[in-house]
Order: C-alpha cells, then sequence, then structure tokens
C-alpha cells in the first residue's frame, strides 16, 4: 500500500507567482525523473506519490502553502474509502450507522465528515482510492464484508434509505426560504410530529417570525425541527448545538435521542459535553485538515472522547496528537487584582424587550464570561459598550480602543473578494502578536484563499485573528466557538487569554460551552430573564458562585470527568444528578 500521500491546494497555487518552483528544486526532478509534472489542463503541477521521496522542499518552498506531503501512518494498513482526484484528499474508513442508536462523530474540521456524510447519503460513490476506472460495488461491499456497513450499502443501493440532513451552516437558511416559521412546517404535512417538537424544542415564540426575521439560535432550531419532521431512515446532525444556549443545546439532544429509538442517527458535535450526553456511540475523526482523514472504530461515548482527548488510540496503536489535552479547573492561575475600569448600571427598553445590568468593575488582563440563555440581552449588553446601542440609563465607557467580533459575521461585499492574507493585512493594525495569532489559529494553509470560500468555522477563526490583532483596551468576542471544532476551541480559547493579559487589556466573551468558559473565565456575568421579554444581568462574580446559580435555575448538574477533567452533563434523575441536587452542588463536586 502507498505510504506516502502527496496533496496539492489547486485554489491557492498560483504559478504566476513562482513560476513551478516546486518543479524546479525538486530533487527527484533534477536526479532527471518526472516526480513533479506540470498539467496541460490548468498550468499546475502534478505530484507522482510512488517517486516523491518525501524531503519536503517543495512544500517549505512554496510561496502560497499549497503543497502537503505526508507520510500515512504505518499502522494504517487499508486503502482509503475515497479520493476526490489526483494529490486531493482521501478519507479512509466510515462512521457505521446503527438502529436505534445516536452514533457521535467528534474531532478536527476538514478531515472527511462531509465527505462520509455524502457517502452514506449515496451522493459520493466510493472509488476506494483508484481513479482511472470505476469500481463497481462489488468491490466496495468486499472492503466492509461482515461488517454491519455491507448491510447499509446494500440497502442503501436497493434504495431503501432515505436520508435527511441537517447543515452546519443554519445562517444561509434565510436565502433559501421565506415567509412564516409555522407555514414551513404546514407544508411539512407531519402535524403531529410537529406538536410533539413544539413542546420538546419550546418553538412557540418563533412560529409566527418571518424566517429573515430569526436569529441565530431559531435558525438552528428551524432546521433541526425542519429535519426532524422529514420521512427517513437515516439523520444527519451537523453541528445542532451552534448558537444555542445550554438549555436549549440539551433539549435538542433529548429530542435527538428520541428520534433514534425509531431511526438511525447521526450526529457531529463540538461541544463536547453535549456530544457525552447526546452520543451512545462515537468515532474520532483525525488527520491532516484538507489533505487526509482517518475515521476510528466506533467506541462507547465516554471511553471514545476519552481517547481522542488522549490523542492515543490502545486498539490500533494510532498515535494521532503529540500531547494529551487535560482540562485544568480554570485557566485563570491568579486573581486579576489591577483595576481597569468600572462600568455603570445599564437600562435599555425596545418595544418588547427590556434589559437591565448591574453595574460592575473589570480588571487589568482580565477575562470576563458571559453567559445565560438566548434572548436575555447579552448581545445587547456587547453592543451597548461598542455604542451601537444606546441605553436609556447609564454611560457606556469613553475613550477606550474596542475590538469586537459580533455573533452573526456577515462580510462586506468589497471583502469577500478578497483573500485572506489581503484581509487580515488590512484588518490586524496591531502587529505585535500577528504572527503569533496566525499560527494559533492555523491560518496560514488558508493565506491564499479567498473569503466568500471558506467554511464556516475557517470564518470564524479569520475573525477572531482579524479581532485580536486590533489595538485595543477593550475585547468583545460574541460567541467565538460556533463551529470551530474541539482543538480549534483550545487554542482559541488560550490565544484570547494570551494576548488580553499580553496586552493588559480586559475582554468580555460571550459563550455557550460551558467547558470553554469554565477554561478561559476569571470571573462571569450571568444573564437571566424571561427570553425575549426582558433580562437581568449580575455584575461579574465569582465563576463557580455564578456557574452553580445558572444552572439550579435550568435544573442541570455537571460533573468533571476524572481522566480529563472535561465538563459531563448528568442524566436527569441519575444517582450523581441527585446526589449533587441534594448538596447544592450543579457545577462539578470537587
Amino acid at each position: 500500500m502507498r505510504k506516502r500521500l502527496a496533496v496539492i491546494d489547486r485554489e491557492v497555487c498560483k504559478p504566476t507567482i513562482c513560476n513551478h518552483l516546486c518543479k524546479r528544486v525538486c530533487p527527484v526532478n533534477r536526479s532527471g525523473e518526472d516526480c513533479i509534472t506540470i498539467s496541460s489542463e490548468d498550468n499546475k503541477p502534478n505530484i507522482d506519490e510512488s517517486l516523491c521521496i518525501g524531503c519536503g522542499i517543495c512544500v517549505s518552498r512554496c510561496p502560497t502553502n499549497a503543497i502537503a506531503v505526508i507520510n500515512l501512518p504505518a499502522e494504517l494498513k487499508e486503502n482509503p474509502v475515497y479520493r476526490y482526484g489526483m494529490n486531493q484528499f482521501e478519507l479512509y474508513r466510515l462512521p457505521v450507522p446503527k438502529n436505534r442508536m445516536v452514533v457521535g462523530m467528534i474531532g478536527q474540521n476538514g478531515v472527511g465528515k462531509s465527505t462520509a456524510i455524502k457517502i452514506l447519503s449515496k451522493k459520493l460513490k466510493p472509488n476506494l482510492g483508484i481513479l482511472d476506472k470505476d469500481i463497481p460495488l462489488s468491490e466496495v461491499m468486499e472492503m466492509f464484508r461482515g461488517s454491519e456497513l455491507q448491510n447499509y450499502f446494500t440497502r442503501l443501493e436497493k434504495g431503501d434509505v432515505k436520508v435527511a440532513y441537517k447543515p452546519q451552516n443554519v445562517d444561509d437558511i434565510p436565502k433559501m426560504w421565506s415567509g412564516r416559521v409555522s407555514d414551513l412546517f404546514k407544508k411539512m404535512n407531519r402535524g403531529e410530529g410537529l406538536q410533539e417538537l413544539r413542546k420538546i424544542l419550546r418553538l412557540e415564540g418563533m412560529l409566527d417570525k418571518d424566517v429573515k426575521t430569526l436569529s441565530g439560535g431559531e435558525l438552528q432550531l428551524l432546521a433541526v425541527t425542519a429535519t426532524m419532521l422529514k420521512d427517513a431512515d437515516l439523520y444527519f446532525f451537523d453541528e445542532p448545538s451552534s448558537y444555542l444556549d445550554v438549555e436549549q443545546r440539551l433539549r435538542v439532544a433529548a429530542a435527538i435521542r428520541r428520534l433514534s429509538k425509531h431511526h438511525m442517527v447521526m450526529v457531529v458535535e463540538h461541544d463536547l459535553a453535549v456530544a457525552d450526553y447526546l452520543a451512545d456511540q462515537v468515532h474520532m475523526l483525525y488527520g491532516k485538515p484538507a489533505v487526509f482523514g482517518i475515521i476510528s472504530k466506533p467506541d462507547g461515548v465516554r471511553v471514545g472522547i476519552n481517547t481522542y482527548l488522549e490523542g492515543f488510540i490502545r486498539e490500533e496503536n494510532m498515535r494521532f496528537r503529540d500531547e494529551s489535552i487535560i482540562f485544568s479547573k480554570s485557566a485563570a492561575t491568579t486573581m486579576k487584582t489591577r483595576h481597569f475600569m468600572d462600568f455603570p448600571h445599564f437600562t435599555k427598553k425596545f418595544e418588547r424587550f427590556s434589559l437591565q445590568t448591574e453595574a460592575g468593575n473589570i480588571y487589568k488582563g482580565e477575562v470576563v464570561g458571559i453567559l445565560g440563555p438566548n434572548a436575555t440581552g447579552k448581545s445587547t449588553f456587547i453592543n451597548i459598550l461598542t455604542g451601537n446601542v444606546k441605553p436609556d440609563s447609564g454611560e457606556p465607557p469613553g475613550d477606550l480602543r474596542l475590538a469586537y467580533k459580533p455573533q452573526k459575521i456577515e462580510l462586506e461585499d468589497d471583502d469577500k473578494e478578497l483573500t485572506v492574507r489581503l484581509y487580515l493585512s488590512k484588518e490586524m493594525k496591531d502587529k505585535s502578536m500577528k504572527q503569533r495569532i496566525i499560527h494559533m489559529l492555523d491560518l496560514e494553509r488558508l493565506m491564499e484563499k479567498k473569503l466568500d470560500s471558506l467554511s464556516g468555522g475557517e470564518v470564524q477563526s479569520v475573525m477572531i485573528a482579524a479581532t485580536l490583532g486590533k489595538p485595543f483596551d477593550i475585547l468583545l468576542l460574541d460567541e467565538p466557538t460556533a463551529f470551530l471544532d474541539v482543538e480549534q476551541r483550545l487554542r482559541a480559547s488560550k490565544l484570547i487569554r494570551e494576548v488580553v493579559e499580553n496586552k493588559e487589556a480586559a475582554a468580555f466573551v460571550v459563550d455557550h460551552d460551558l467547558q470553554i468558559l469554565d477554561s478561559i473565565s476569571d470571573r462571569l456575568m450571568l444573564f437571566e430573564g424571561e427570553r425575549g421579554v426582558h433580562g437581568h444581568a449580575w455584575a461579574p462574580s465569582e465563576a463557580k458562585e455564578c456557574m452553580n446559580a445558572f444552572l439550579k435555575k435550568i435544573g442541570i448538574t455537571f460533573r468533571r470527568d476524572p481522566q480529563t477533567g472535561r465538563a459531563r452533563a448528568n442524566k436527569p434523575g441519575s444517582q450523581k444528578d441527585s446526589e449533587q441536587k441534594g448538596k447544592d452542588r450543579y457545577f462539578y463536586v470537587e
């Protein structure tokens, strides 16, 4: 089996810049063999993997970072399930749909989840990495002989599997659908199912709204509900928790689990607490983004998540990360004591919503996490600080430099055609940590791509970098982890703390991933109230006290996994749940 993989990103390869430098510096080419040749179709290079010696010279000399040459793990014995073309991404193995189970997929973005979904829904036919002939189904079936996938592909080929898919990027829904939410659901003619979902997901407040007016969380609930209302055998949910608050995430998880009692369900989820609460089994996805991906064999949810964090699959003797991920009790090593600023009591009344926030303060180098239900004023508070919303009482801090990343990212028309490199050059005026920020967010490989060609997670990473690279005294980030995978979330949270402390600035960070908030925050600011009617915000206070009050309000307890330190939601009514509630300890028992 071939052990070396060469991939060229043809979108960012620019021969007009380098005049085929890769071909000229390749030692195999210089010895007289044609390892790197030039395609007559697009004037871009092709690499013969059977001749490539893996020296890495072409990789390091490529001015646009378009080339990757990877030595595949020696433990990987099988052929790929699918390859897109010569010097393009390839995927090894597939996840296994199972009747009456929720099968989760956790791992990096860009290592094959979309490819796997397309294959399992018959949008792509497996080619086993062979590009020059059509692979008969019998050979595909032979690859999966004796496994549950053999039976699945038999049914798929006969047309016995209907697939419903909820996509990752719900922000595009208003471009495709219009009208009232209730009218859209009626068109699906599944009234009985809708009534049950209305109760579980608490949809009443959004049914009479026009799709174009929905918030990010409401768009997510719309997408999840619409997917569940379809008549299907296999249901895919791609990141169903993005934009949802903690309670909504667990309600969606409960609805998905209910669906799995009679169907096959697969879920891609990056909030580990939700994945743990939701799935029966998990597959790990690992590899190198945009180059190759490997899908692990299924494992029980707790063992699978812990194995992923450890980065070593013992059964396969496969190490895919140099260091294990261990969650500390808090990222804050010392309490911040150098006063930065006070902010006043704010009030703001809209036509249908009112907000009151308590006065508070923030210290130099401090990150204040903001948590609470959706539609209780978190983003309004952030917009008061930016000056985008004028409060009825209270004066936002003046003469301070602000850097702000909103919840919903909408690119300006003039920016969409820019490459990431040009956009960041325009936005990152503070050069002191520019290279560190770009490296930590793994943006080098994206620098020659256009903004409007990026995935949701890639756009989020670029916007975080642009915001962190501005000169600021106060950093304001609204849901920075949306669409980021587990490792990206951890790197981003570490980077945010590092930049804020380095600048001796201060930050407010809104997020719904409790593990990230627990890791990043020195203190927390809790929002409460009635969704869409009124909100009240506490002053920043001690994190454990604030988190406990929040979870007590919604009746959910979390414990800490003894092996990895990660947050795990207790099943309602379980022994651990009852024990923690009896001690009035809703967030971790130490």
